[in-house]
């Protein structure tokens, strides 16, 4: 590569970055070749984005280097990356997303998928890495790549959604659906629509630099205003590429992702649906919800934070459902992934089977308070060490009791080690978080950036 082309690197969920700066043509069209090279040359390749501006360059630019090195692409145009994941399943195709999820407009990201659907593991990103370091400045002259549009891909997705209800309906049910301008405007409403849901949209007039702004779920209080408006039975808000959800109740409650897994949790177990009657969530899920679950018997496997870690624990254990506090939920038999739109209807199915309220199923969850300070440290490698903060961490621990618990975890990105604490109250809560985070401000310095 020439030396003045930004270098492309994989982190936690593919490879992220500001575009036209660090997503540029050059690189793009690069990392395309290096993809080619490692996941297979005379592969077919599916290919999607969201509705960010930089999409089409970038799709143009990864499209021209898998093709560039003999790869046919099927340009599928914008759809949410779960519905991408779920055409590479059953196509057993290898795929690539173009989408900063709940990022602003000005950053955008290549997610790739192997052959079957799920997210590729650390060893391949490091190879497609490897072999952007080596690659050679032309692509090879026999190359005879090709780029195809794919008619009917979004329908094949919504057929699949619509199959998930297993023939029921929704007819009667109020739903707003907040698209926040993203990728869900070309699937959320319409398959509501399709299985009789009253729907009325918002956020579903993306303009390149308006995804994410304002509205769904990192601005839940956007659909929450128009659910208690229109007096609508449920409101969902999708992020920019729908692979997650927040929901809103009657009253206008946020019913995040913890409600959501113990929703859906409870009802698999009545039908016989839970393998092992087991729920697998990450280190952040809040203490009420493991409270809820151990009090009905169901057990909590917890992960890293990450979709990724979630997925693999599922897959280990053998287990049916899992997912996180943000609305990533995945449920095994249906998706390989966080499925927003498909998390938003079987929310709502287990509404229209129980003709409970969304406010009445989401009462098994009694969320306790919970905290967070993020500290910006000198040495954050130094916390494994650091006596007297666990010292102290040990001590708020047992002051809390049973209704309260500490994590305390490093980024792994920045110079800053997260602190949260959930406790009976708030106030006990933040008293708890802001002793600790000055004991380990104290322990391992300031950061001086």
């Amino acid at each position: 590569m020439a030396p003045d082309v930004p270098v492309l690197r994989f982190g936690t969920d593919g490879v992220r970055g500001v575009a036209y700066e660090d997503l540029t043509a050059e690189s793009v069209h690069a990392l395309g070749r290096a993809a080619a090279r490692v996941l297979g040359t005379d592969r077919h390749f599916l290919v999607a984005r969201d509705t960010r501006e930089s999409g089409p360059m970038i799709e143009d630019a990864l499209e021209a280097g898998l093709a560039a090195e003999g790869g046919a692409v099927e340009a599928i145009g914008v759809l949410p990356t779960p519905g991408l994941a779920y055409l590479s399943q059953v196509r057993r195709l290898p795929a690539a997303m173009i989408s900063a999820s709940h990022n602003p407009f000005r950053d955008n990201g290549i997610k790739f998928f192997a052959a079957g659907g799920r997210k590729l593991p650390d060893a391949v990103e490091r190879r497609i890495e490897a072999e952007l370091a080596v690659l050679p400045a032309a692509p090879p002259a026999i190359a005879r790549g090709r780029i195809d549009p794919a008619p009917g891909a979004r329908e094949e997705y919504l057929d699949h959604l619509v199959g998930a209800l297993e023939g029921r309906r929704l007819d009667g049910l109020s739903v707003v659906v907040d698209c926040a301008h993203g990728a869900a405007c070309v699937t959320g409403p319409d398959v509501l629509r399709q299985v009789g849901a009253e729907v009325e949209v918002m956020c579903a007039e993306p303009d390149g630099v308006n995804i994410n702004e304002g509205c769904g779920s990192t601005h839940p209080e956007a659909v929450r205003e128009a659910v208690l408006r229109s007096g609508a039975q449920v409101g969902l808000a999708y992020d920019g590429d729908a692979d997650r959800v927040l929901a809103v109740d009657e009253t206008g409650a946020l019913v995040d992702g913890d409600h959501i897994l113990a929703i859906a949790a409870l009802d698999l177990q009545e039908r016989g649906r839970l393998p092992g009657d087991a729920v697998v969530t990450t280190v952040m899920a809040n203490l009420g919800f493991r409270l809820a679950m151990e009090a009905r018997g169901i057990k909590v496997v917890e992960t890293k934070v990450g979709d990724r870690y979630v997925l693999e624990a599922m897959d280990e254990g053998g287990f049916a459902l899992g997912g996180e506090q943000s609305g990533h939920v995945i449920f095994a038999d249906l998706a390989t992934t966080g499925d927003g739109v498909l998390t938003g209807l079987v929310l709502l199915d287990v509404m229209a089977r129980t003709g409970a309220r969304l406010s009445e199923l989401a009462a098994v969850v009694t969320k306790l308070p919970q905290v967070l300070h993020n500290v910006r440290v000198a040495d954050r490698e130094g916390l494994g060490g650091a006596e007297a903060f666990w010292d102290e961490v040990r001590e708020v621990e047992e002051a809390l009791g049973a209704e309260g618990r500490v994590l305390v975890r490093p980024s792994g990105t920045e110079p800053v080690v997260r602190v949260m604490v959930e406790a009976s109250t708030e106030a006990e809560a933040e008293q708890a978080a802001a002793r600790l985070a000055d004991r380990l401000a104290a322990t391992l310095g300031p950061a001086t950036s």
